[in-house]
């Protein structure tokens, strides 16, 4: 199991439920949350085998900034 982490600008519970649709249509994604308390709106997402470059390019298409944090 992995747990990527990406700063998003996802800010807000109608944000969320915008992106909620994207994220569940993923079968790789175990389970996800966004940290609306953080400044930087941390996703954090628990997969098996998932691409963050797929994950960053679905929330970009939605009009989402989201890039993966490096280590």
């Amino acid at each position: 199991m992995d747990i990527l982490v990406f700063v998003t600008n996802v800010a807000d519970l109608k944000a969320v439920s915008k992106i909620k649709p994207l994220l569940t249509a993923m079968p790789a994604i175990e389970d996800w949350n966004v940290d609306l308390d953080d400044c930087d709106r941390i996703l954090r997402i628990v997969s098996n085998d998932l691409c963050p470059r797929k994950v960053e390019s679905t929330l970009q298409t939605a009009g989402f900034d989201c890039y993966e944090l490096a280590d």
